[in-house]
């Protein structure tokens, strides 16, 4: 085997991996902002937030679902490209609520890159797909289509 072919053995093998290591991530985020939505700001908090930066206080409900039932998708991997391609609106309403506050997120009520980088995380995973250690993978091996994985 040549050196450029087991360094590419090698890469694609540490990239399911890597995958994985941003899947969890990006999971564990959005379900803890969607329980500091609910835990921290309490729903009607969160629904008074919304209506204070002129939104519609009924998004709050979508938001929250989405980020938490996203996050639990993207830590199993389960359908990970699409929920990671449905995370994207609610990030990209996260980013421009934060767009008035500055760039650095430690900016009073919180700059716009953290958020921003989130956005940019969910649109490599969508491109990476599941990574290790995946419900889809493993349901995948188990019914022989591995074409799916």
């Amino acid at each position: 085997m040549s050196r450029t072919a087991s360094s590419a053995i090698a890469l694609n093998s540490t990239a399911e991996y890597g995958a994985f290591a941003l899947r969890v991530s990006l999971g564990v985020i959005m379900i803890a902002h969607a329980l500091l939505k609910v835990l921290v700001f309490t729903i009607p908090g969160t629904v008074g937030f919304f209506e204070s930066i002129g939104l519609p206080g009924v998004l709050a409900y979508p938001v929250i679902a989405g980020e938490f039932f996203g996050g639990i998708a993207l830590v199993v991997g389960f359908q990970t490209r699409l929920a990671s391609l449905l995370l994207i609106p609610i990030l990209l309403g996260a980013t421009s609520a934060h767009t008035g506050n500055g760039w650095v997120f430690n900016a009073p009520n919180g700059g716009w890159e953290y958020p921003a980088f989130l956005v940019v995380g969910v649109v490599v995973q969508a491109l990476l797909g599941n990574g290790a250690f995946s419900f889809d993978g493993w349901r995948a091996q188990q019914t022989g289509n591995l074409a799916r994985a």
